[in-house]
């Protein structure tokens, strides 16, 4: 489906500027140490330079992976590819929700290739999911991360860093097993993690004491939603009328409608509360809902009315995309908030998911000049 109203860019344009962010992206800098992730055990993960392994990183391939998929850039594959043989030569890390997230690149990667050096890498770190991987109460995926174990604890980012990557390996190695915990997946953080008097997405629900934190309606976990829904209705090829497809596309166009009249009207982003006017306009969510109402509206997930939201959206991220390729006013790496006030406290700072959720709106949006 077209976009029905002219772009203020040219095709040619927004690849030069893809270009620039993939540039910025490989190049980021922590020069004083300051978002650096220090371990009890002595581990430093550098999560905003390239050169680890987080879930900083993983979405950073998700983004150069759908931008190469749309192009065939030799240059995006090519990074792709050096990072997984850079990191495996290192040795890979402890396995936990966010490191999880690059499974997801490396299974298409292995798809795309037949390379049988990734076949381990894919078996190995699926079935640790499936059978070893902290659960909560009703076999939720608990958010293990480096530094916590967030025992009965379930939140929006899990969907998109651990469970879109399980249900590719499910399809590229033929176990179903994976696919259909992938589904119950989906559906339980649904159960737990919707706000039904608005249609928005919580950060995130505790078994221990059951509640949803701050209740905080944080932007950039919606965001991971707006992304994963028609990332994983695709990727299962579920076809219309199959109850599980119908869940989830009501369950984006209640979110797509809330967004739709919290968005800015002037900048065309979003609020880092998005119920809250006082927090500040952070750049990665827009990002990301740009990208989900245009696929939606694409793939007909979606009514073509939230594509003025979609075209304002972009807009505002290319605002924020300043002379070096760096998308400016990215929120930090945010951990579970008990009051409203953390979310609004959290630095900005740029950062490979930034970037690589910047690529993603705009490889999305070429899709609509084809």
């Amino acid at each position: 489906m077209a976009i029905s109203q002219p772009s203020r860019h040219t095709p040619a344009e927004l690849h030069q500027l893809v270009r620039c962010v993939i540039d910025n992206l490989v190049n980021i800098k922590d020069a004083d140490g300051r978002f650096l992730l220090k371990l009890d055990d002595g581990r430093v993960i550098d999560t905003k330079g390239w050169n680890d392994w987080e879930w900083t990183h993983g979405i950073g391939l998700y983004g150069l992976l759908r931008y190469q998929r749309l192009t065939h850039d030799a240059r995006a594959l090519d990074t792709i590819t050096r990072w997984f043989d850079d990191r495996f030569a290192a040795g890979t890390p402890t396995k936990n929700v966010n490191t999880m997230a690059a499974m997801l690149t490396l299974a298409h990667l292995y798809e795309a290739t037949g390379d049988s050096r990734y076949l381990p890498y894919l078996d190995i770190w699926a079935e640790w999911v499936m059978h070893e991987m902290p659960r909560t109460e009703e076999a939720g995926l608990q958010h293990i991360v480096f530094n916590s174990d967030n025992p009965q604890q379930m939140w929006d980012d899990t969907l998109m860093m651990c469970v879109l990557p399980l249900a590719k390996i499910g399809l590229v190695l033929n176990r179903p097993a994976y696919v259909e915990e992938a589904k119950r997946q989906f559906l339980l953080h649904i159960k737990y993690l919707t706000d039904t008097r608005t249609g928005l997405w919580f950060h995130g629900w505790t078994f221990d004491g059951r509640h949803n934190f701050a209740r905080a309606l944080w932007a950039r976990g919606n965001s991971w939603i707006t992304i994963a829904i028609p990332e994983f209705i695709e990727l299962l090829d579920l076809p219309p009328g199959e109850h599980l497809r119908e869940i989830l596309v009501g369950t984006l166009r209640s979110q797509v409608d809330a967004l739709c009249r919290h968005q800015d009207a002037e900048s065309g982003l979003w609020h880092t509360l998005i119920d809250d006017r006082s927090s500040y306009l952070e750049s990665s969510a827009a990002a990301g809902f740009a990208f989900g109402m245009l696929k939606g509206v694409r793939k007909r997930y979606l009514d073509p009315s939230c594509l003025p939201h979609a075209r304002r959206a972009v807009e505002g991220v290319i605002s924020q995309i300043d002379a070096s390729g760096e998308l400016r006013n990215v929120s930090f790496g945010t951990a579970m908030g008990d009051t409203l006030q953390y979310y609004k406290d959290v630095a900005l700072t740029s950062m490979p998911y930034g970037q690589a959720m910047a690529i993603l709106c705009l490889t999305e949006y070429l899709h609509h000049f084809i």
